[in-house]
């Protein structure tokens, strides 16, 4: 692939060898160095100007020799500035296809509108969960760090229709929403909750008042990095140790774990109450939660509470037993 360091060095090849080459007029015919560096450059570019000064014997045999010799040399040095652009091109888009190509593969993914510091975030998390995604950002400085990083991307305003089409939206699972500009952030949720009405949107909301906008707009979570920030904060100075729990329940590499477990209709936990369930005697999992279909949630359930279809387990125990327990409130075969 093209880059900024091999132009410079052919480049810097091709000024060293003309410059170089006027010596020999300087040492020869004892010219001055411009006149020298002239005579140098109409003969290697074959302009035929005519001789700056009457040339000796010697003179012209190194003029024969410059264009027998220096036309060669640097013929080979401009096309191989030439091919190190045209293929940086090539390059450039076999990639932009090859990429368009497993975007259009993706189904059930998250689109993240926006790779600031918090798009960046999000993008690190899904990546070490395996959750498929595709970014979307106009900034060239961001789009190279995403090419760096190897993540699924698309260059583009994600508040234009067609780069959200591109983007796979209509196939999408859920759209993150976090651009700089909460207007921008209004827009892109209003565009996406029109071109699918089941996808989960979660949209970033700095400014005061942004929140019912973004609501209104379609959002299904409105998250404000400053109130989040300074509510992390001042739960670290009234409850540390609840806050350090809930920091290493959430961290990937550590063995325990919370996640969010839905239950298939199939699955055998169907009308089956927790005590009688396994989960905790079997799987030593504890049930925090359970989210029902129709969205109520039982916060500390009973053990004679009874697991429904549709319903979603806040569970949280050790990776391996939550993986074992995934399987079984899965679709059965």
């Amino acid at each position: 692939m093209v880059t900024f360091h091999k132009l410079l060095l052919w480049v810097a090849i091709l000024v060293a060898f003309i410059l170089g080459s006027s010596l020999g007029y300087v040492i020869i015919e004892g010219w001055s160095y411009f006149d020298a560096l002239y005579m140098t450059v109409i003969t290697l570019t074959t302009v035929g100007y005519g001789e700056v000064k009457p040339l000796t014997t010697a003179g012209r045999a190194y003029s024969m020799v410059l264009m027998l010799a220096g036309i060669g040399i640097m013929f080979y040095i401009i096309t191989s500035i030439a091919r190190l652009v045209v293929e940086g091109e090539i390059q450039q888009a076999l990639g932009k296809r090859k990429l368009q190509k497993h975007i259009k593969k993706l189904s059930q993914h998250y689109i993240i509108c926006g790779f600031g510091r918090i798009g960046e975030t999000i993008a690190r998390q899904l990546k070490e969960r395996g959750v498929p995604f595709v970014v979307v950002e106009s900034d060239p400085e961001r789009l190279t760090l995403l090419e760096t990083l190897g993540y699924y991307y698309l260059p583009g305003d994600a508040t234009r229709e067609e780069v959200l089409l591109e983007a796979g939206i209509e196939r999408a699972k859920g759209l993150v929403s976090v651009v700089s500009s909460d207007a921008n952030n209004v827009f892109i949720t209003l565009t996406a909750r029109s071109l699918n009405p089941h996808l989960f949107i979660v949209a970033r909301g700095a400014e005061p008042g942004s929140e019912q906008k973004l609501l209104r707009a379609g959002a299904d979570r409105v998250e404000s990095p400053y109130e989040l920030g300074g509510r992390k904060m001042a739960q670290a100075i009234l409850r540390p140790n609840v806050t350090t729990f809930i920091e290493l329940a959430m961290k990937e590499e550590v063995d325990l774990s919370m996640e969010e477990i839905p239950v298939a209709p199939s699955s055998p936990l169907v009308g089956v109450a927790l005590k009688d369930s396994g989960i905790r005697q079997k799987l030593n999992i504890i049930v925090v939660s359970i989210k029902r279909a129709s969205g109520d949630m039982i916060f500390n359930p009973s053990p004679g509470t009874a697991i429904h279809a549709g319903d979603t387990l806040i569970a949280l125990g050790m990776r391996q037993n939550l993986e074992a327990l995934e399987k079984l409130a899965g679709p059965q075969g």
